[in-house]
């Protein structure tokens, strides 16, 4: 069986940074939600209108579905947000336990033993 070749949109999201996938996700999210809520505002206005009921409960369904992948994918953005904090208190933990360790071998190597003193 042959190997399907992966969509090249796939591949340029994987090389994606996680700092460049959580400012596209953001935006996209946050529009998501107020489009959903303005669809959700349509139905309301068509059930307050008096319109069938397969009309406006549809218009409701397809209102939850983008407020719902508009909360999703905002989530995701936070949630890249939040690795990239982490990543930056780790990488600054660990340069400063670095500077401590290097300046306590430095003062080790130039203190006077007790046999010197």
């Amino acid at each position: 069986m042959a190997k399907l070749a992966k969509p090249p949109g796939q591949k340029l999201v994987k090389r994606m940074s996680t700092r460049t996938k959580g400012l596209i996700v953001a935006p996209l999210g946050l529009f998501l939600f107020s489009v959903g809520l303005c669809v959700f505002s349509v139905a309301a206005e068509a059930k307050h209108n008096g319109a069938m009921f397969q009309q406006w409960f549809l218009w409701g369904v397809y209102s939850l579905i983008l407020i719902n992948g508009g909360l999703l994918l905002f989530g995701q953005a936070v949630r890249y947000r939040a690795q990239l904090d982490y990543r930056r208190f780790v990488r600054r933990e660990l340069k400063k336990r670095d500077r401590e360790w290097t300046k306590s071998r430095q003062k080790r190597k130039t203190s006077p033993t007790k046999g010197e003193a």
